[in-house]
């Protein structure tokens, strides 16, 4: 029985509170609905149990409810996933590994949740206004083109990702010293729209990752879904023969692991709208490099899932629309060519 969304409900049936308010939770992140939500008295007092396209039961003490099992399969024809695990504290790493697990038994019963951008929401950005950038400052030496980023930022993004991305490419302006990996959970099929789109403004203009090249100031290189791409020792791009681990790709999290081994401290991350929890497993350890981790803020998202997951970890430094994250991009940059100055000055 799908919503009036048309996405499938959830029956979550517990004995403990917290764990009911937590796998509602849960499965709002994956854009479902919980049309029932109680414990087993409650349930078993129904003359007619609601409709639901899948149940989830956890207990405390499975003997307490001998019954319960069998009363649900013999009132729903539903899938009863009976045993799910209780739920670790939200914003741990144990919390996020656990609601992945739940995410895919949900979807090995009820196919793909996450949804993904259209063809015809991303050519929608085309039928855009043109937006001014800013100039560069005169603190920051215009960058050399063609030249390896020391610096990377990787895009992490999902659905209401493009129009996020794009508002926050034409905000920069051209010439700043670093280069952009952006990861964006899309259909394979609609990269070529995704390219041509979010390049038509921007000074930074998309590139499809190849095997050899390198990231270069002024590059966004948008990494592919079919395979896993890592950093290779020389700075290179590098592809494995095997997929993204996870149902979606590219991984957000395997991304922000692999580009984070080889720059450290100089590999940064903004995650912008989406669903679901990538990103949030990876982004603490990126921190720990001494990496910035931001994220768009909720109002301005399509979905905020994502980005609010990798908040909840606590080692977001810096929280805005696109625009304002482009902005404090520009900020952060011109910031460290002054003290660049300062410390050359001090030194001669």
């Amino acid at each position: 029985m799908a919503d009036s969304t048309g996405r499938p409900a959830v029956g979550i049936v517990s004995d403990d509170v917290l764990q009911r308010h937590r796998l509602q939770e849960a499965v709002s992140r994956f854009g479902l609905s919980a049309s029932f939500s109680g414990a087993p008295d409650r349930l078993e007092g129904y003359p007619e149990i609601p409709s639901a396209d899948i149940w989830l039961v956890t207990l405390e003490d499975e003997a307490d409810h001998p019954d319960l099992l069998e009363f649900l399969l013999e009132s729903t024809e539903a899938p009863v996933l009976f045993g799910v695990a209780s739920a670790p504290k939200p914003g741990t790493t144990d919390y996020f590994r656990w609601e992945r697990r739940l995410q895919d038994k949900l979807e090995k019963n009820l196919g793909a949740l996450e949804q993904l951008d259209s063809v015809d929401s991303i050519t929608e950005l085309e039928r855009g206004e043109s937006t001014e950038a800013p100039t560069l400052s005169q603190w920051v030496t215009p960058a050399e083109a063609g030249q390896p980023a020391q610096d990377i930022w990787i895009l992490g993004a999902s659905l209401g990702g493009p129009a996020a991305v794009k508002s926050f490419l034409d905000h920069l302006p051209a010439g700043l010293p670093v280069g952009f990996i952006y990861a964006q959970h899309i259909d394979g099929n609609f990269t070529e729209v995704l390219t041509r789109v979010l390049g038509r403004h921007a000074h930074y203009k998309l590139r499809h990752a190849a095997v050899g090249n390198k990231v270069n100031n002024g590059d966004v290189v948008l990494l592919p879904v079919e395979h896993e791409w890592y950093i290779n020792d020389d700075g290179s791009l590098a592809r494995k023969d095997t997929p993204w681990p996870g149902p979606y790709g590219p991984s957000i999290d395997q991304v922000l692991l692999n580009v984070g081994d080889h720059y450290g401290a100089r590999c940064n991350a903004i995650l912008f709208s989406g669903m679901g929890n990538d990103g949030a497993i990876a982004a603490p350890l990126l921190k720990a490099h001494g990496s910035r981790v931001w994220v768009q803020d909720s109002a301005s998202c399509g979905n905020s899932s994502m980005p609010d997951s990798v908040a909840a970890t606590g080692c977001t430094s810096f929280i805005g629309t696109p625009e304002q994250l482009a902005k404090e991009l520009v900020k952060t940059i011109e910031e460290s060519c002054l003290l660049k100055r300062r410390q050359q000055r001090d030194s001669a």
